[in-house]
């Protein structure tokens, strides 16, 4: 079936570009909770009164000036990653959330910017904690879970609910299966009065005025579309003693194949909160995803990287990363692949499986060559080459004079490399 790209709702476009990936591969720009508040807000959703700092002299006047009543504030730390409640400090102090006394903000937050917090989803690493968000104390009378995410059985978005929240979905959906809904929207329609109805009955709402819940679902899916979002999850979506439908707490993603259009969303990026090497490896033009295994990888096309990681794991290896060089890499670009795979000191060994098309094997043998002689490589190398100019390639690196492991298909390079870590 052929489709007019340039008349597709940009959602139907944003499923088309990714088709190729698996979510978890799905490349997406992260914002934080502040800048989410504000975006949500413009949008007609209700979120808490609240204000980010990034030093402890600010605090004082942002008390007076934005809290002058307020006896309580709650004081969080801004990342890109959730879990922050339950995370921990690297030095120490416990909890990325805290409800202070007003007297207390300070020293609280003393203990959070600058310091690196860990939590369930950083990984050890954690992520480095530049500024603190104050906001409102709300009186909740309810918590709940709230989501929209691409979903590929129905191809298009999914709304998911829970009628309790505050905790991670996982233990949401080990805890209580029965409660969690799935509410499918089709992206050509747009969200229904119908299927929002559904989506706030299965909220359990106890004292919010129903039809005002469903206009900020369709608020929340609005904007889900509109900005091109590839996750959208409030945890937790509350309601308030006043009857308010709030989002406490948020997590926006964005695609970047929307970048062109989402100029203003991709304005807020915040690079210190990304893998240093997710960052480089997008500076050349690389699609790069970091794992924690010990076989780094570098392949031509996400169908073969993918297929690549599969096959370390049956002979028993973990692929350190996910790098996809694309069908017409320049040597430089191999270059710089290089430097950003040994760049991780988990990986043990390189595995190297091109299939030359568009992309010579002659260049990308060039590229291996200079690339390990420029980052002094320490590591056991293998290398597969097939397709155009194959021979010359492999020329190239037998003449090189280096320790290279060659392999004559893709299940010998996987046993290869993982044969060379043991």
């Amino acid at each position: 079936m052929l489709f007019q790209f340039d008349k597709m709702p940009h959602m139907l476009r944003m499923i088309l570009i990714s088709s190729s990936q698996e979510l978890k591969f799905l490349s997406c720009a992260a914002i934080s909770h502040v800048q989410g508040a504000k975006l949500m807000s413009q949008f007609g959703i209700n979120v808490p009164k609240g204000v980010a700092v990034s030093s402890v002299s600010e605090i004082k006047n942002v008390l007076e000036n934005h809290f002058p009543g307020e006896e309580e504030v709650v004081v969080k730390s801004q990342i890109l990653a959730g879990g922050r409640g339950l995370g921990t400090f690297k030095n120490g102090f416990k909890g990325g959330v805290h409800v202070v006394k007003r007297s207390d903000v300070e020293a609280i937050a003393d203990k959070m910017l600058g310091q690196v917090l860990v939590t369930k989803q950083t990984g050890p690493d954690g992520k480095p904690v530049n500024q603190v968000y104050l906001c409102e104390k709300l009186s909740l009378v309810n918590e709940m879970y709230f989501a929209i995410a691409l979903d590929r059985a129905s191809a298009g978005p999914v709304i998911i609910a829970c009628s309790k929240g505050g905790t991670s979905i996982e233990d949401l959906a080990e805890k209580y299966p029965d409660m969690i809904i799935k509410v499918p929207v089709d992206i050509w329609t747009g969200i229904t009065d119908k299927e929002a109805s559904k989506v706030v009955d299965g909220l359990s709402l106890k004292a919010s005025e129903k039809t005002s819940a469903i206009e900020q679902i369709k608020n929340l899916y609005k904007l889900f579309t509109e900005k091109d979002c590839t996750l959208l999850e409030i945890n937790p979506l509350a309601e308030t003693a006043d009857n308010k439908l709030v989002a406490a707490d948020a997590k926006l993603n964005f695609d970047d194949n929307a970048a062109f259009r989402q100029k203003e969303v991709f304005a807020l990026r915040d690079k210190s909160q990304e893998d240093p090497r997710e960052v480089a490896a997008a500076a050349a033009d690389l699609n790069y995803i970091g794992l924690d295994g010990e076989i780094g990888c570098m392949v031509n096309g996400a169908g073969l990287a993918m297929a690549t990681m599969d096959i370390i794991k049956l002979h028993g290896g973990t692929p350190a990363n996910f790098l996809d060089v694309g069908g017409n890499a320049s040597e430089g670009q191999v270059v710089e692949a290089f430097k950003i795979l040994t760049s991780d000191a988990r990986v043990k060994a390189i595995l190297v499986n091109i299939f030359g098309g568009i992309m010579k094997c002659d260049v990308i043998a060039s590229g291996i060559v200079n690339a390990a002689k420029q980052v002094s490589l320490k590591v056991p190398l293998v290398v597969r080459l097939e397709g155009t100019n194959v021979d010359m390639g492999k020329s190239i690196l037998k003449e090189s004079g280096m320790a290279i492991i060659a392999a004559e298909d893709l299940d010998d390079a996987a046993r290869k490399a993982v044969e060379a870590i043991k």
